[in-house]
């Protein structure tokens, strides 16, 4: 898979990738992430990317000419399967939103700025909006990073265990069961015996059990989700 993430703060978003799971997945060639800064495609003298919006209103607003560069320039040396804008308008991501990117090629993430970017772009060339959530970043660098992570964690052969992501919470519209390790107890806390038992059905019983009793009452909007009420 080959991400390809346009930012006008590049700085912000390259730690992420530099690190645990990601970076393994890109050294083992499982996963290409290159990060393109904005103002490289700007023709302004001073690097401009923003201007003022038409029709008045506070705040700037991010240009038309970078971003049709930036992606006509991306876009003539391959095909893309998504041309994502991280925006607070966007649908709300998710593990199944996840799942259904992992399978994809290639990917363009624009990352929002200021007051948004001029809606040519928005009609034209985005195929996904995407938001991380309901509340306003500074920009949209952090949710690219937070999208990126959930993708390619996903990826076959990312990870050592390969059923881990399968069992991750909200896999199922579902948290995921409390988890323990050694000593089966300490300062008289107890791991719970059926943990202990090597029955491999009560096991699973117990997990799949407790994992709904979580969500229902820790995440009650999921356990809607995962009855069929939503």
């Amino acid at each position: 898979m080959r991400i390809d993430i346009i930012t006008v703060l590049p700085e912000i978003i390259e730690s992420p990738f530099s690190h645990s799971i990601i970076k393994r997945a890109q050294d083992k060639g499982l996963a290409e992430i290159h990060i393109h800064n904005l103002r490289d495609y700007s023709e302004d003298k001073h690097r401009r990317v923003d201007d003022y919006s038409f029709g008045k209103g506070a705040g700037m607003v991010m240009a038309i000419q970078p971003i049709e560069k930036a992606i006509e320039t991306l876009k003539a040396e391959r095909d893309y399967d998504e041309i994502i804008f991280t925006t607070p308008d966007g649908g709300v991501f998710d593990q199944q939103e996840a799942n259904k990117l992992s399978l994809k090629q290639n990917l363009i993430i624009l990352c929002g700025h200021y007051k948004g970017i001029d809606q040519r772009i928005r009609d034209t060339y985005i195929t996904k909006e995407i938001s991380v959530g309901d509340f306003v970043l500074t920009g949209g660098e952090l949710a690219a990073a937070i999208i990126t992570d959930a993708v390619v964690r996903l990826l076959p052969g990312v990870l050592s265990d390969e059923t881990s992501a399968l069992t991750d919470s909200f896999q199922d519209h579902l948290l995921s069961p409390p988890v323990y390790t050694r000593p089966a107890e300490y300062k008289g806390m107890k791991v719970p015996e059926v943990l202990l038992s090597g029955n491999d059905k009560l096991v699973d019983d117990w997990k799949h059990d407790q994992a709904i009793e979580r969500t229902k009452t820790l995440r009650p909007d999921l356990y809607k989700k995962y009855l069929g009420e939503d």
